[in-house]
């Protein structure tokens, strides 16, 4: 016991030796010799955008694409996503990361509004940023801390939650704020921007392009829809010049992954190349691109292994025991092309989204515009965002799928056709094919047998463990507004 007892007492001098050493090293490395020893917004805006993208990257491949049938980890093992089996850990690595970095994005903010370092840039990017990861949170778990959350600093270790309601009326002040810092502001340090390289009203043009997303996200509530659908045609058809927004694939916010340092995609080195290759591509997401003759199947432009002389899926949702096997399934690098470490795989929100946002819009009437045409851009660009050379008229490609805008068809069955393309331009997109499902109801996924959550697709994400012992009073407090911390409980926006 007493040697036992000094190589403890060792360990912890080593410790606080290394820890010390640690410290001034950091200090060395992260002070300006020229001024200020904070880190300045070209500093601290590329890390940030790289670690969200990493963090919803990887879960991205292993969690919404479970949920949404495009892959399936198959085995007959507990905790298996693709069944609604979700582990309450599954809660923390988006939570802890995305609050992470809000404190960065929130440093960008607090650096940019100092008088010495004044940049209305990067303070737009901030709000654009900080909107963009309240969304992730709030859609992911509903009432999560926003207004006293990132305060450590302050002293404050147990934010409330707020309700999601008041959490999206400010997010949407935000994102009026961006637009108004970011209308005819100076482009930033380029290298300090992987998304826009610094380009100020791309950043703008996306910014407003978000807003339409989360206004749409939520114009299903009979409490806000009116204001919603009141800034939706505001935004589009009564002052668009205010509210500029993507114009094409050109504008779309993708941090293009380089292959180089840091701009080496998180899944080189943060997924194996057997565990790449060990989700199957799922039947309904082969099954619809097979069915139109898709270019992006056709040329294997997602790198799609073939099985028995042809792409072959596997169902989602099968019970255990009906032994289903991996078929076609993902490359990976050992193969000629991959998406491990494809430059678009970093996409935050595209041009082909935003056409379907709005011939949603238009569908209902929310909006002027032909929502034909606006379908017709989304499939057009939804394609050649992937494959750019793709030069097929688009009116060619939908009549030969079948999928061609039938103006007179009941509004349930415009949804349906809007959102089965959607999904495909959501690809890889954190959990937005996830959120718009939750939202919509479409498009219409096959259920298997094996469904557990009395197979409905689950309505959120727990709150971490640690989170009940950490935070209580605000943790019971926000399970009493909102309901049971489970995966059926809705969040606001999906209740009735």
């Amino acid at each position: 016991m007493k040697r036992n007892g000094y190589i403890l007492i060792s360990m912890m001098m080593l410790f606080v030796s290394i820890m010390s050493s640690c410290k001034k090293d950091f200090i060395e490395l992260n002070t300006d010799p020229n001024g200020t020893p904070n880190a300045l917004p070209q500093q601290l805006l590329a890390p940030a955008l790289v670690n969200t993208l990493g963090t919803n990257m990887l879960r991205a491949r292993n969690f919404n694409n479970e949920l949404m049938q495009v892959t399936v980890d198959a085995g007959d093992s507990e905790g298996r996503v693709f069944r609604y089996d979700i582990k309450r850990t599954w809660a923390d690595v988006t939570w802890n990361a995305w609050y992470t970095q809000l404190t960065n994005f929130k440093d960008i903010y607090a650096i940019a509004s100092k008088e010495v370092t004044y940049n209305k840039t990067y303070m737009g990017i901030s709000l654009i940023c900080q909107a963009w990861l309240y969304s992730l949170l709030t859609d992911t778990y509903g009432d999560v801390p926003y207004f006293d959350s990132n305060k450590g600093k302050d002293g404050n270790f147990t934010p409330k939650f707020d309700k999601q309601k008041d959490i999206y009326l400010d997010i949407f002040k935000n994102l009026e704020a961006a637009d108004t810092l970011l209308n005819a502001s100076a482009n930033v340090v380029a290298g300090s921007d992987p998304v826009f390289n610094g380009n100020a009203l791309k950043w703008r043009k996306f910014g407003n392009s978000l807003y339409l997303r989360l206004l749409l996200r939520v114009s299903g509530k009979a409490d806000v829809s009116a204001d919603v659908i009141a800034k939706i045609k505001q935004i589009v058809d009564t002052n668009p010049d205010a509210y500029p927004v993507m114009g094409s694939n050109d504008d779309s916010a993708v941090l293009r992954w380089t292959g180089s340092g840091s701009l080496t995609s998180p899944f080189i080195g943060g997924v194996r190349e057997q565990d790449w290759r060990q989700p199957g591509v799922c039947e309904f997401f082969v099954n619809n691109l097979a069915k139109w003759a898709d270019p992006r199947l056709v040329n294997n432009r997602w790198s799609i292994s073939s099985y028995q002389g042809g792409i072959q899926g596997i169902p989602s949702g099968y019970a255990p025991g009906e032994n289903v096997g991996i078929k076609s399934y993902f490359q990976s690098t050992t193969s000629t092309t991959t998406l491990m470490n494809d430059p678009l795989m970093g996409n935050i929100m595209n041009y082909s989204e935003l056409q379907f946002i709005l011939a949603e819009a238009a569908a209902k009437g929310w909006i002027a515009g032909d929502a034909s045409a606006y379908y017709k851009n989304g499939v057009q660009s939804g394609i050649t965002f992937w494959i750019p050379t793709y030069t097929v008229p688009i009116d060619t490609y939908l009549t030969g799928a079948d999928i061609t805008w039938d103006n007179a068809a009941p509004l349930d069955e415009k949804m349906e056709m809007i959102h089965v393309q959607k999904y495909y331009s959501m690809f890889y997109t954190d959990f937005e094919q996830w959120f718009e499902y939750r939202r919509t109801g479409h498009p219409v996924l096959p259920k298997g047998n094996g469904l557990r959550n009395n197979g409905i697709m689950p309505a959120r994400l727990q709150y971490p463990v640690y989170v009940q012992s950490a935070n209580p009073d605000s943790y019971k407090a926000a399970v009493a507004a909102q309901g049971a911390d489970e995966i059926s409980t809705q969040v606001w926006w999906q209740k009735q």
